[in-house]
This record gives structure tokens, C-alpha cells and sequence, in this order.
């Protein structure tokens, strides 16, 4: 079912999907998608998870992506914490669920992390980060001037403009020229890591082309709360495709160990 909120005086396009052998709970996985992501691009992953789950879960697309209402460029480069103090929260009060676990990928993880560690209160049950980023790294910026290569002079464009349409040139730019701004190579959220008392699954591919297994192993170090991390063998940045099986089924039973029966 898709739908659209009012945050902010803005639009952003939701959409809830639910297993057919649906659980009885009051608690919902909510998705927080990567950079250059929105609904769309989940493809077949919310459907899967519910269903694996039995849980609803709820994917929406940031302001700027998809067919939610645009957003002005640059962005500022403290964006993915706005995010997480400022829109999640909104979001999440208009949902109708008394519980919620958390699933962010790549920016999203990075967001959903820092929500986590910005007194969300009794709501939130836990997080789960797939390929999440807390500082910046070389091998993520060689990664993102890649990406502006393809935007500019290969296909990227062409493929994004049918999940995003009109917001193709925002969603892109808002990324990309963000995170290859000199000042964005001090990027850092360590500092919300400590305050983070809900239990944190950190999950990356092996071969992760934006991010080193250094971003797992700070996660679980400086996490608050109970951590654990699980690094995914022959898998890059999209775990959701490259490994979906196994990813389903460590977020299921993290998700069981968060609800009691």
C-alpha cells in the first residue's frame, strides 16, 4: 500500500508491505535506504523481509528521491545527521505502530545510527546497519568518483531517472556532491555511537567497494548498547541483492530476539 506523509511541509511516498502470514505485534521493521536509493530500488527486499519476518515493514523515500517532494541542492553536508535527529523521528510519529526496528543500507544505515544515539525513547527496539558509514574513508570517495564518471558519461542516469523521475538530478547531485566535498573527508558520527543503548546488528559484504571492515568493528566497539557484527563473504555494497537470503535471515532472528512471544 503506497501512500504519501506530510513531514515538514513536504511529501514523502510510503509504502507498507505485509507478509500474508502476518504476525500478530504491534511492531514494524521500518527501511532506510542507501545514497543514490527510494523505494524502488528495495525491488523485491520489503516483500521478502516481511514475509521471512511475519512482521509489516515500511519503506519511505527521502525528501529528494523517488516520487517524494524534491529538495535543494548542495545539500549540507551534516544532512545524513538532520536525517536521523530531525526527519526520522517526524516519520516515525505518523506511522501506526507502538514499535520499531530499525534497517537502514549505506547513508540509511548511517542515519538510522544516528537516530539510534539521539534519544529515540522506548519506541525504537533495535537498529540494523547494512554497509553503514560512521567515518570516511579513501576507498568510499575512489568509489563516489566513480559513480560521477558513470553519472556524467555512462548509463547511471538513464537508470536512475525510473525510479527517481524529476528528483533524478537532486537525488544524484545531493550525494555524490556531498560526500566529494573536501570538508565531507571529516565526516564522523562516532560521537552517537556511545549513546546507543538498543541492541545494533552491523552487517557489510566482504567485498564492500565503499566501506572496509573498519566500519563494522567501530559500530560494535563504541555501540552503548548490545552489538554484534557480520561480515557476509562474497558480497559488495548492495547486500540486499548480492546476499538477500542471508540477510533475511540474520535480520529475522535478530528481529525475534527483540520481541518477546
Amino acid at each position: 500500500m503506497t501512500q504519501f506523509l506530510t513531514v515538514k511541509g513536504s511529501l514523502l511516498e510510503v509504502e507498507t508491505f505485509s507478509a500474508e502470514s502476518k504476525r500478530a505485534s504491534d511492531t514494524a521493521l521500518v527501511l532506510l535506504h542507501e545514497g543514490l536509493g527510494c523505494i524502488a530500488l528495495w525491488k523485491d527486499f520489503p516483500q521478502r523481509l516481511a514475509d521471512k519476518t511475519g512482521l509489516d515493514v515500511v519503506a519511505y523515500s527521502r525528501i529528494g528521491y523517488g516520487n517524494s517532494s524534491p529538495v535543494e541542492t548542495p545539500r549540507p553536508l551534516n544532512y545524513m545527521q538532520i536525517e536521523g535527529e530531525d526527519w526520522v523521528p517526524e516519520v516515525l510519529n505518523l506511522l501506526p505502530y507502538q514499535r520499531f526496528i530499525l534497517v537502514g543500507h549505506s547513508d540509511g544505515g548511517s542515519i538510522a545510527l544516528v537516530h539510534s544515539g539521539s534519544n529515540p525513547g522506548a519506541r525504537l527496539l533495535g537498529t540494523v546497519t547494512l554497509a553503514a558509514h560512521v567515518h570516511n574513508e579513501p576507498l568510499c570517495v575512489a568509489s563516489i568518483e566513480k559513480a560521477k564518471e558513470a553519472y556524467e558519461s555512462g548509463n547511471l542516469r538513464e537508470g536512475l531517472a525510473r525510479h527517481h523521475g524529476d528528483n533524478v538530478d537532486c537525488a544524484f547531485w545531493g550525494w555524490n556532491q556531498a560526500w566529494l566535498h573536501p570538508d565531507f573527508l571529516d565526516f564522523n558520527i562516532e560521537e552517537y555511537l556511545p549513546r546507543i543503548k538498543v541492541p545494533v546488528l552491523a552487517i557489510q559484504g566482504e567485498q564492500d567497494e565503499y566501506g572496509s571492515k573498519k566500519q563494522v568493528d567501530t559500530i560494535v566497539a563504541l555501540a552503548g548498547g548490545r552489538s554484534e557484527g557480520l561480515m557476509i563473504p562474497n558480497c559488495r555494497h548492495s547486500i540486499h541483492r548480492d546476499a538477500a537470503d542471508t540477510l533475511l535471515d540474520a535480520i529475522n532472528d535478530f528481529s525475534k530476539s527483540l520481541i518477546i512471544q
